[in-house]
């Protein structure tokens, strides 16, 4: 139930994607682990593997996702790590039926000048506060 499978894509990420694919997105293999806060809510992170290819043409990567307990009023935080430095830190609302998205550049053209704004192999921790399951024992 704690499970939450995160979609992280770029629309040319091929590590992820197949270049054929006519999606834009797949599901990919996540780690979930939740910290109690306090008796009713928790702190789950979510970590994702995130790969911007070098050909990448395309300027856009997402995360997005849907929390099925979600504590209304907390938004997502979205953290990029490269070879586990930060790189990139947001956060996104989440929407009433517990969806959420964040987009952002991958891949930059200005005055026909290309700036990669990522490239290579990430690390992505998507941290929600949530209500816990009664029936889980936290150790």
């Amino acid at each position: 139930m704690f499970l939450n499978r995160t979609v992280i894509a770029s629309f040319a990420m091929i590590a992820v994607f197949s270049a054929i694919s006519t999606s834009f997105a797949e599901t990919v293999d996540t780690q979930t682990t939740i910290t109690p806060l306090d008796s009713s809510t928790g702190l789950e992170k979510t970590i994702v593997p995130f790969h911007a290819p070098k050909e990448n043409k395309l300027p856009w990567g997402f995360v997005e996702g849907k929390i099925a307990n979600p504590v209304e009023g907390h938004p997502v935080i979205i953290q990029i790590y490269k070879n586990g430095e930060a790189v990139h830190f947001a956060q996104t609302d989440v929407k009433k039926d517990g969806s959420y998205e964040y987009k952002f550049r991958v891949r930059d053209v200005t005055n026909d000048v290309v700036t990669k704004i990522f490239e290579g192999d990430y690390t992505v921790k998507i941290f929600k506060v949530v209500y816990l399951d009664k029936s889980t024992t936290f150790v």
